[in-house]
């Protein structure tokens, strides 16, 4: 029997398979893997069901995005956790999660913790005008927490946020005592308890949350496979600026004639936005379209 379904965790060569009829523990044989390639979690997979309800993986679905580190595919929501208060979050490191969940065609989304600590006024404006979602919550109190469940419904969503932003506890807030929660799922798939070395998929409303131990900001090689050319797009409030630009090939860093300089001395675009590209364009301006061959997973 053939069943469709999604892998919520792999460890030691099996894969666990979130399916209609509970999780099954498969694996990837050996031709499959030669043929179709490394199933990563978040994966929605086909199913070949044994009589001793094992199973064996068919078939990969075309992802519709994808994540170097951690390796997760398939993510409809990236949310950076960030705080005004103490340990205040660099803006620089929201720009650079934004940025490249833009690129890989996921939704970007800044949730500011600790409000009751520092309503963090000015973060929220610079994000609400740049057309992020953005929400305030308090992890300590409650506030705001129904609002960010409501946006979690029926999606696979992924949180990174720095040390001290209070991530771990605001997905306890979500799912009360989250990481016991992980080993439940490892106690019924029967490999263990969870470890910080392992990725994988909390089913929560109708969709799952990513659970990445370690996983505090993105590694830097997310951004490197970006051509400098494409940058741009990665910040959505430039888009009504491009190609308005006096000179063709703009790179929108201190140009003049540059149509998104202007937009941010009219206070249009952030200051701080434009400060995060012109570092991210720094970082990727010298980078030729073969090397992204290296990136397998695009």
């Amino acid at each position: 029997m053939d069943i469709t379904g999604t892998i919520i965790k792999g460890i030691g060569g099996f894969y666990y398979v979130d399916t209609a009829d509970g999780i099954i523990e498969c694996k990837a044989r050996g031709k499959f893997r030669k043929t179709v390639g490394k199933p990563i979690i978040g994966d929605k997979v086909t199913v070949a069901v044994q009589n001793d309800g094992t199973g064996y993986l068919l078939e990969i679905q075309s992802r519709t995005n994808q994540l170097i580190r951690p390796a997760l595919s398939n993510i409809d929501l990236l949310i950076a956790v960030v705080s005004a208060a103490p340990p205040v979050t660099d803006p620089f490191l929201i720009d650079k999660v934004i940025a490249i969940a833009e690129n890989k065609n996921i939704s970007p989304m800044v949730v500011i913790n600790k409000i009751d600590i520092n309503p963090a006024d000015k973060l929220f404006k610079i994000y609400k005008q740049a057309g992020i979602d953005v929400l305030r919550v308090s992890a300590n109190t409650g506030e705001g927490v129904g609002d960010l469940k409501d946006r979690l419904k029926c999606k696979i969503s992924a949180f990174a946020g720095n040390s001290g932003v209070g991530k771990s506890s605001l997905l306890n807030r979500l799912i009360p005592d989250f990481s016991a929660q992980v080993g439940n799922i490892s106690d019924r798939i029967g490999r263990g308890k969870h470890t910080t070395r392992h990725i994988e998929l909390v089913p929560f409303e109708d969709g799952y949350i990513a659970d990445t131990p370690g996983f505090s900001s993105f590694d830097t090689e997310q951004m490197d496979l970006v051509l400098r050319e494409d940058l741009q797009y990665a910040f959505r409030e430039f888009e009504p600026y491009i190609g308005q630009c006096k000179f063709t090939g703009c790179a929108h860093v201190k140009e003049k004639g540059c149509a998104i300089l202007q937009a941010v001395e009219n206070g249009e675009i952030s200051q701080s936005r434009h400060e995060s590209y012109k570092k991210l364009y720094e970082s990727v301006k010298d980078l030729k379209k073969w090397e992204l061959g290296k990136d397998a997973g695009r």
